[in-house]
């Protein structure tokens, strides 16, 4: 079975500001077919656009019953996933485990119901990563890579999701362009 891989990161312009513009990007990748989507919002935040992200992503899926790999920075949605605190804030209502809302509920819900028609894995990466540096210590960042997500990954691979996931984060900046572009239109 062919594995889908999704690549997916957001951004927020000013963000915690009355006044600002967030994007997302994903990247699908299936077999030799690959999808970049993108989108922006005014008045919003990081964590959400790192949902939405991922949202978009499965939303575009035609079909039910795949087997996904989900990368992305995000530790607001890697660490929800793999701990499963989603379990606990259905158990309690929808509480934390402070007994306050859960933040976005409504995109948790949205995804929730996506990622359930599927075999999802979810897998962390490091962000904003300058592949091109000499400064950068590739090596250390591998070694940071399979420490959270196993030895599965090889360098090779870890280069691969990493230059995948700046791809998402321009697309991202994409969004949050476009959305300012509306508000300030030259024409």
């Amino acid at each position: 079975m062919t594995v889908l891989r999704m690549y997916t990161d957001g951004a927020c312009a000013n963000n915690q500001e009355d006044v600002n513009f967030g994007g997302w990007g994903t990247i699908l990748e299936y077999g030799n077919n690959r999808k970049e989507l993108y989108g922006g919002e005014k008045n919003t935040t990081n964590n959400r656009m790192e949902l939405k992200a991922v949202i978009e992503g499965f939303k575009a899926l035609k079909r039910d019953g795949l087997e996904i790999e989900v990368f992305s920075d995000s530790s607001y949605v890697m660490n929800c996933f793999r701990e499963k605190w989603y379990v606990n804030w259905q158990r309690n209502g929808w509480k934390t485990s402070k007994k306050e809302p859960v933040e976005n509920r409504e995109l948790w819900e949205e995804l929730l119901s996506l990622t359930g028609r599927h075999k999802v894995s979810f897998y962390r990466v490091k962000g904003h990563v300058n592949l091109n540096s000499e400064s950068t210590d590739l090596r250390k960042l591998y070694d940071k890579f399979a420490e959270w997500n196993g030895e599965r990954f090889s360098y090779d691979d870890f280069l691969y999701v990493t230059e995948k996931n700046n791809r998402a984060d321009e697309l991202a900046n994409l969004g949050i362009d476009e959305v300012r572009d509306a508000e300030d239109p030259v024409f």
